[in-house]
């Protein structure tokens, strides 16, 4: 990195300096020109008039002006003579020349055809000649090239520079991207030691955040990978253990009736008893299949007349709390509607009435409240130990496995509750203490919250 910049570096001051170097020898060469111009034309008015124009004068005249070129012409522009050429050609064509006899003087830059050197001419107009004074000039190219060994050092100063001034400014500013790196790398929070750096910073600091988030996403997605294996293994332990009191009761009592053994009586009893179990595992995958269908129905929620279902419930349920001679306590408010389905409600009100029900004491209470904000069931029951409230909505399980036979429960009731709350986004909170009785809440505000 170090060496790529000092290269970039060199090779942009390296252009600069070649491009300065030629046009600062082209302005020096057209200031040079400019200034030849004026003094060849104050070097005229040192022209004597009257003399013999020949080429002793023109070489006293060219030493009088410190070796310049004098040519001595006709007002036609024809030779007479020359400090330093012999030829006698014609001289009007030459631009200088040419100007002089149109406008009295002319000025020119150019090689000469008879010296085969570069001049610059002056040529002015007097009353019985043409008075030409030139000098030799340098090419711009050759001025350039007289300056290329001092172009050369001034190279390798600058390379010599750029080398210094790389290490310099690279190890300024590449010190803080090094430490930023670190700190990348390290996962630590990004501090840029220069307000330059605060973009990089914040994107390098935005990327570890993505990253950790990633991390722990994952790593939440293999706990669930996991939990959902266990999951699945205590479902079927636990679906496996339901079924088999029932299915164990009818072999049993039909290996019996098929034995013949039995008195009528005693056969009738083992009937009703394998129709009992078998109504009961019925039940049973029923309720399996419909907790199943929870997850995966996909009926859109509408308006929910929750005030009729709550009083159609109580209304279904009278029988059973007539039977445990329990005392119903209802305040359902009218016109209460929730966005949700009719089965998903029913299930909901139903499943938490039923177990304030089974699990009361005989000739307690029970008591129901329906409101826009909040579904609310109180019971005078048995109680949950606290370190069964944890447990109560997870499947199968049930706080008094006395009643699993006698009144229907499968421990499948509560664990739907949870699942119609979490897919409708309400919370769900339970209250007990063994021995005093139980309340549930079903909050319709507000996200879920529950176990």
């Amino acid at each position: 990195m170090k060496l790529r910049i000092m290269w970039i570096g060199f090779a942009i001051t390296a252009v600069a300096l070649l491009l300065f170097s030629v046009v600062s020898t082209e302005i020096y060469y057209r200031n040079s020109v400019d200034h030849t111009y004026e003094y060849l034309r104050a070097y005229t008015n040192f022209f004597e008039e009257g003399r013999t124009l020949d080429a002793d004068y023109a070489r006293a005249f060219s030493r009088e002006l410190n070796g310049a070129r004098v040519t001595f012409l006709t007002p036609e522009g024809e030779f007479i003579a020359d400090s330093e050429d012999n030829d006698v050609d014609s001289r009007r064509d030459r631009p200088e020349v040419r100007d002089a006899i149109e406008s009295g003087e002319g000025y020119a830059v150019r090689a000469s055809s008879t010296l085969d050197d570069s001049f610059i001419y002056y040529c002015r107009r007097y009353d019985t000649c043409l008075v030409r004074i030139s000098v030799r000039a340098s090419s711009m190219w050759g001025i350039y090239l007289t300056s290329l060994p001092a172009v050369a050092c001034f190279l390798v100063a600058d390379a010599l520079v750029c080398l210094l001034l790389t290490y310099l400014a690279t190890g300024f500013v590449l010190k803080p991207m090094e430490q930023l790196v670190r700190d990348a790398a390290q996962k630590k929070k990004v501090v840029p030691a220069t307000p330059e750096l605060e973009p990089i910073a914040k994107i390098i600091n935005r990327m570890n955040e993505d990253a950790e988030a990633r991390v722990v996403e994952i790593r939440e997605e293999r706990e669930q990978v996991v939990r959902a294996q266990r999951t699945k293994d205590e479902f079927i332990a636990n679906v496996t253990h339901e079924m088999n009191t029932p299915l164990t009761s009818i072999r049993g009592f039909a290996e019996l009736l098929a034995g013949g053994g039995l008195d009528a009586a005693r056969a009738q009893r083992a009937a009703d008893t394998i129709l009992a179990q078998s109504e009961r595992l019925q039940g049973l995958v029923a309720s399996i299949l419909h907790y199943s269908a929870i997850d995966s129905e996909e009926q859109p929620a509408y308006a929910v007349d929750a005030t009729r279902i709550a009083r159609d419930t109580l209304t279904v349920l009278s029988p059973e709390i007539s039977e445990r001679k329990l005392v119903l306590l209802s305040e359902i408010r009218d016109g209460v509607v929730l966005q949700s389905t009719n089965e998903q409600v029913t299930e909901l009100f139903g499943n938490i009435v039923r177990n304030a029900i089974r699990y009361n004491r005989e000739g307690g209470s029970v008591a129901v409240l329906l409101t826009a904000e909040e579904f609310n069931v109180s019971d005078t029951g048995i109680g949950i130990a606290k370190e069964d409230l944890d447990r109560i909505f997870d499947r199968f399980f049930t706080v008094d496995k006395s009643h699993n036979g006698k009144n229907g429960g499968f421990g499948l009731g509560l664990s739907v509750v949870r699942k119609i709350c979490k897919k409708q986004n309400w919370s769900l909170s339970v209250e007990s203490k063994l021995g005093s009785g139980t309340t549930f809440r079903v909050g319709f505000a507000g996200p879920y919250v529950g176990p």
